[in-house]
């Protein structure tokens, strides 16, 4: 029992003396450490995404300038539509749902431009994507062209991307250590003092003397 209760006493004891031998900015290299093996993970299992973007253009018919660019900020508003993305699916081979999730459009103040943009794990698909649907607004809009005197035209099909737009392993392990730099370093600052610090105040403050006091009798 004596020898039990030793053993389990001195392994605390051991563990806080490797503790107290190692440096005191331990943290640093250890979370450095953590977050490029996360980084470099997160960049192998993620699947790269690429990204292609068409242009379509709002032309006036009857009307001024302003209005094909008022036309072109209302389309780029009705890109994920029911009523595009449907007869963009077909096309695009995808899923109205997996559309509406993959596609975003942007328009300019300045032109009657409405730039669409496709994203997929494939080059070929993010380009199919993009073109389906411009092609589908384009179709969609000038069904009303009577009404609204303007017609849309694609001005330019999306191109298939040679690169993805997703971080690569390398930059994905680097943003990793990066990071775990940072957290290592707010540990150091907000953790307490080393061994030695601790003892240096300890040792500021003398212990009381003993002795030293006048007895009632030498007083008197």
């Amino acid at each position: 029992m004596d020898e039990t209760r030793t053993h389990a006493h001195s392994a605390p004891t051991r563990l806080r003396d490797a503790s107290r031998r190692l440096p005191r900015w331990w943290p640093l290299p250890l979370c450095i450490g953590l977050g490029l093996a996360g980084g470099a993970g997160y960049g192998v299992v993620t699947p790269p995404q690429y990204s292609a973007t068409s242009y379509v253009i709002v032309v006036p018919q009857h009307s001024d300038s302003s209005t094909a660019l008022g036309f072109a900020q209302a389309y780029g508003r009705v890109i994920t539509g029911s009523a595009v993305l449907t007869g963009a699916q077909e096309a695009a081979g995808v899923p109205v749902s997996a559309l509406r999730t993959s596609v975003q459009a942007a328009t300019s103040p300045d032109a009657p431009m409405i730039a669409i943009t496709g994203t997929g794990s494939q080059a070929g698909t993010a380009a199919r994507i993009a073109n389906a649907v411009a092609n589908s607004l384009a179709a969609t809009g000038n069904q009303n062209a009577a009404n609204t005197g303007v017609r849309l035209l694609l001005f330019s099909p999306a191109a298939t991307p040679s690169t993805p737009v997703s971080p690569s392993t390398s930059l994905s392990a680097a943003v990793g250590a990066s990071a775990g730099g940072l957290l290592g370093a707010l540990i150091l600052l907000v953790r307490p003092g080393g061994r030695g610090r601790r003892e240096a105040g300890h040792a500021a403050v003398p212990a009381p003397a003993q002795g030293i006091h006048p007895t009632v009798k030498e007083m008197a």
